[in-house]
């Protein structure tokens, strides 16, 4: 058998193309400041100098990460619980989009065609419809996991040893490694990162599909099915047997090799008859609908959006719309069985608006402001619009409600 040969000269493929394209893409995906408060657009300002200049620190091994500005934001509506965020300095997240650049080309190759987070041309829904695929092939017992702490509980190790298993190049091993120990500034105290890699670093999602990987491929060897997104999967199984022995080799693999566990509560052994929630929906064998804690989270944004005090113009529905769009275009898919939900969703965001619009909450104002002066006067989008679903024919149509009726056209 062949030595496994490792890649070595990736420090000499920086240049100032690549931090261009680098930049661009933390741009593209904004964000804000760190702790220097230097935003997107004042580190534009001199982009060639600062790109210069940062080339030549990632090039000599003179690079020095700022700790991250912590963050707290709450896990989701209706809960106390916080979720922590990191946010490194634009100089740093650039930095980071450099390395991860020339880094997923390597590893990317090699992940399981079952993950499907944070990969080129993969996405959520694909998720989905795998596990419904297998569900339908009559994989219909599921290992529901959930890994503690996921990204704050990576060891350093585990992830250098899995980084340094392909790459040789010292000095971008070192750039991880700087990465993942740069530290945070909580309340104007700095605190040390000895394990972990932050949520909100550009470098994590890649880092932590290369730790995941070694999982994936251990449940390939011993024959089992299963989707993942990141930290999120479902392993699916024949009968409850195959599901407790799938659950033995998780803990297993997760506990010996990667230093990592799974959280007693949030794991379950449950079947498609049943039910379970995975990536935003509820998958059972009656629907495929938005769980109820997405539901919330939309429900949510859509409260702060419709505050009663706030005057109805076209701004106010802008910013409404995007919200609607984003939400319905995830959850309106072919496989999801949502419409029911979406017109009870549609029915109460005008509910809010009639009262941002009178200024009080009375059943009689639905007289007074019909769906039509919505959709027509004030352009409101819908949820239900968005729905689709494919005929017998195999084409795809799109719900289109109008004046409280609902008519079906064809998905553009």
């Amino acid at each position: 058998m062949p030595k496994k040969r490792k890649v070595h000269s990736l420090t000499g493929r920086i240049d100032l193309r690549l931090m261009h394209q680098a930049f661009k893409a933390v741009k593209r995906n904004r964000g804000a400041a760190g702790i220097d408060k230097v935003s997107i657009k004042m580190f534009e300002a001199n982009l060639d100098e600062n790109l210069v200049a940062l080339k030549k620190d990632l090039k000599a091994g003179t690079f020095r990460p700022r700790p991250l500005r912590r963050k707290m934001i709450p896990k989701g509506p209706g809960t106390s619980k916080l979720r922590p965020l990191g946010i490194p300095v634009v100089r740093d997240r650039v930095a980071q989009e450099v390395i991860r650049r020339l880094l997923a080309p390597i590893f990317e190759p090699q992940f399981h065609d079952a993950s499907f987070g944070f990969i080129p041309k993969r996405n959520c829904h694909q998720a989905i419809q795998r596990v419904l695929e297998l569900h339908g092939q009559g994989y219909r017992v599921v290992l529901d996991a959930d890994i503690q702490g996921f990204f704050d509980n990576i060891p350093h190790q585990v992830i250098m040893t899995a980084v340094a298993a392909e790459v040789a190049d010292g000095n971008i091993l070192r750039l991880v490694e700087k990465f993942l120990t740069a530290g945070v500034m909580e309340n104007g105290v700095f605190k040390p990162t000895t394990i972990g890699t932050p949520q909100g670093g550009v470098i994590s999602p890649l880092l932590a599909n290369i730790v995941l990987n070694h999982l994936d491929w251990k449940l390939h060897e011993a024959g089992y099915r299963f989707a993942r997104y990141a930290d999120d999967f479902v392993v699916v199984c024949q009968t409850r047997q195959q599901a407790q022995e799938a659950l033995t080799l998780v803990k297993h693999v997760l506990e010996t090799d990667l230093g990592l566990f799974l959280s007693p509560h949030k794991t379950e052994i449950t079947t498609y008859g049943k039910g379970y929630q995975f990536l935003g929906f509820f998958l059972s064998s009656r629907s495929r609908r938005m769980r109820d804690k997405s539901v919330q989270k939309f429900k949510a944004k859509v409260r702060e959006l419709t505050i009663r005090k706030r005057n109805l113009d076209q701004k106010a529905i802008a910013k409404l719309n995007q919200v609607i769009r984003g939400t319905a275009q995830y959850f309106g898919t072919s496989f999801s069985t949502n419409r029911w939900n979406f017109q009870k969703l549609d029915s109460w965001i005008r509910m809010r608006l009639r009262g941002m619009k009178l200024k009080r909450k009375n059943y009689n104002d639905n007289r007074k402001l019909r769906v039509g002066y919505f959709r027509r006067k004030l352009g409101l989008l819908t949820l239900e619009e968005f729905c689709t679903y494919f005929d017998r024919h195999g084409k795809a149509h799109r719900v289109i409600p109008r004046r409280g009726a609902t008519s079906i056209g064809v998905a553009r």
